[in-house]
């Protein structure tokens, strides 16, 4: 899947926002994506992350698990993972700072990839 393909499947869900938008960053841009629009259909965020997992083992090969940030990143992670055939996990803000709860358990020595 190409860049442009990536920006139709946004572009379907009407999720690729134009305008000017200030990032959590501080940083600005011209466009946003607003992900949970495309995350609500099964079809897009599969096509989405079939690619994305392609793209993962093709460059690093494959991982022993995916990693994600809760809530945003839960669903890409998960489908991410199920591609790949690997256990999703997530990470949750403790004090500030995110942290493995819920009994998940990186190895030693697991390649990790963060969504």
């Amino acid at each position: 899947m190409n860049t442009e393909q990536v920006l139709d499947e946004f572009r379907g869900a009407d999720a690729l926002r134009e305008g000017h938008f200030i990032l959590a960053s501080g940083l600005h841009s011209p466009m946003f994506l607003q992900k949970n629009l495309v995350f609500q259909f099964p079809e897009r965020t599969a096509r989405l992350c079939k690619a994305l997992a392609e793209k993962i083992e093709a460059r690093f090969g494959k991982p022993d698990c995916i990693v994600s940030p809760a809530v945003g990143a839960i669903i890409p992670g998960y489908e991410t993972a199920r591609w790949l055939d690997v256990p999703a996990m997530y990470v949750e803000r403790e004090a500030g700072a995110f942290k493995l709860r819920r009994a998940f358990r990186i190895e030693p020595g697991w390649k990790v990839v963060v969504i």
